[in-house]
């Protein structure tokens, strides 16, 4: 399976909507992960060398869209409908497997500013919906930091169940650190065709 010839995929929630990144996007979403280094630091591994530069991005952006062409992710950029020149968040749905499994995994962040209004649930939610939907998945399966209370709280209201508890799992600050794992399951999956 190929993913859907889009160019311009745009997915909408209330209040945010969800796009690809474009390689004219390179200056904000270096700027949104500037803004946001103290931020992310409590849960986020550490960087690649040049990860805030536009020279790193203009790489990645070609790399994420050639992943979607490929049917292995979907990276999208979260933006305000308020104020849609300024990235406020991303939500990634990568590792796609295909075949008996039909699942990826889910990588979330929202913006400091932006965070406590519900617009990463919003937009998780028109996410998930477009994965179940267009992009066929059964399975999204979402890990988060034991002691990131925020994931816990939205995954939980979005209805993913945790499964486990995954020991030394991912290394943030410098030391190995415990994870939940959880997942959405779609009920409604039918075979293609």
């Amino acid at each position: 399976m190929t993913a859907p010839d889009s160019e311009e995929l745009v997915i909408e929630g209330p209040r945010v909507y969800l796009r690809r990144p474009r390689p004219e996007d390179v200056d904000r979403i270096v700027a949104f992960y500037l803004e946001n280094v103290e931020h992310f630091r409590p849960t986020d591994p550490e960087r690649a060398t040049g990860f805030y530069t536009p020279e790193w991005w203009t790489t990645r952006v070609a790399e994420l869209e050639r992943g979607y062409r490929e049917d292995r992710l979907m990276s999208t950029l979260v933006f305000g409908k308020d104020d849609p020149a300024r990235v406020i968040g991303v939500v990634n749905f990568q590792s796609f497997v295909r075949g008996a499994f039909q699942a990826c995994t889910l990588g979330y962040a929202i913006a400091e500013r932006a965070q406590g209004r519900g617009l990463m649930r919003e937009a998780l939610a028109a996410g998930i919906a477009h994965v179940f939907g267009p992009l066929r998945m059964h399975r999204i399966m979402a890990n988060y930091l034991t002691t990131n209370v925020r994931s816990a709280i939205l995954l939980a209201r979005l209805g993913f169940v945790a499964e486990g508890y995954a020991r030394r799992y991912v290394r943030i600050g410098g030391r190995w650190q415990d994870f939940v794992m959880t997942s959405l399951v779609n009920d409604d999956w039918q075979p293609s065709g």
